[in-house]
C-alpha cells in the first residue's frame, strides 16, 4: 500500500481552543482516512502502489487519464504533511534560519503573514495556502483543491488547509479568522526550520 494514515503528532485536543478535537475527528479520521483508502483503490495494479506518494503525484500531474489518483494521493500528502505544519502553541514569529529568510525574502514577518492569509482567503471554493521554497527563494503560494507545490516544481514548507472541512465546526464562514488563528497560534515553526 502507497498511502497511509499517519497518526497525529499530538493527541486530538491539543490545538484546542483554537482547533477543537471534534474537528480533527472528522477532519484527520473520516476525511484524510477517504483519500487513503480511495487512493489505495485507484493505485491498485496500476504499477505505482509501492511507490513513495511525492513521486506518483510527480508522475500523474496533469495527465486527465489519472485524476482521481492524483487527486487522492496528493491530498493524502497534503493532509500527512498539514499535520506536522501544526503545534499546540506554536504561530507567531520565527526563530532561526527560517526568520531570516523571511525577513531576506518578504522583507519583513508581517508581510509573510499578511501574504499568507490573503492568498487563503482569496482562494476561490476549496485548496490550500502555502509557504514554499523554489529557485532558493521562499514565497507564498495558493493551489486549488488537492493540487500541491510538488506538481510544480516547488519545495513545500508551510500548508494551511482552505478547504472547508478544515474549518467549518469551528469557524463556520468565518475563513479569515481561522486563518489569522493559524498564523498566530498554530504554525510549527520548528517543522519549518527543519525542512530548510
Amino acid at each position: 500500500m502507497a498511502l497511509i494514515v499517519p497518526d497525529l503528532p499530538y493527541p486530538k485536543n491539543a490545538l484546542e481552543p483554537h482547533i477543537s478535537a471534534h474537528t480533527l475527528e472528522f477532519h484527520h479520521g473520516k476525511h484524510h482516512k477517504a483519500y487513503v483508502d480511495n487512493g489505495n483503490k485507484l493505485l491498485a495494479g496500476t504499477g505505482l502502489e509501492n511507490q513513495e506518494a511525492e513521486a506518483i503525484i510527480k508522475q500523474v500531474a496533469g495527465d486527465a487519464s489519472r485524476i482521481g489518483i492524483f487527486n487522492n494521493v496528493a491530498q493524502a500528502w497534503n493532509h500527512s504533511f498539514l499535520w506536522k505544519c501544526m503545534k499546540p502553541n506554536g504561530g507567531g514569529r520565527p526563530t532561526g534560519a527560517v526568520a531570516q529568510k523571511i525577513d531576506a525574502d518578504f522583507g519583513s514577518y508581517e508581510k509573510f503573514a499578511e501574504e499568507l492569509k490573503n492568498a487563503g482567503v482569496t482562494q476561490f471554493g476549496s485548496g490550500w495556502a502555502w509557504l514554499v521554497l523554489k529557485d532558493g527563494k521562499l514565497s507564498v503560494m495558493k493551489t486549488a483543491n488537492a493540487d500541491t507545490p510538488i506538481a510544480h516544481g516547488a519545495k513545500p514548507l508551510l500548508t494551511v488547509d482552505v478547504w472547508e472541512h478544515a474549518y467549518y465546526l469551528d469557524y463556520q464562514n468565518r475563513r479569515p479568522d481561522y486563518l489569522q488563528t493559524f498564523i498566530d497560534h498554530l504554525i510549527n515553526w520548528d517543522h519549518v526550520n527543519s525542512l530548510l
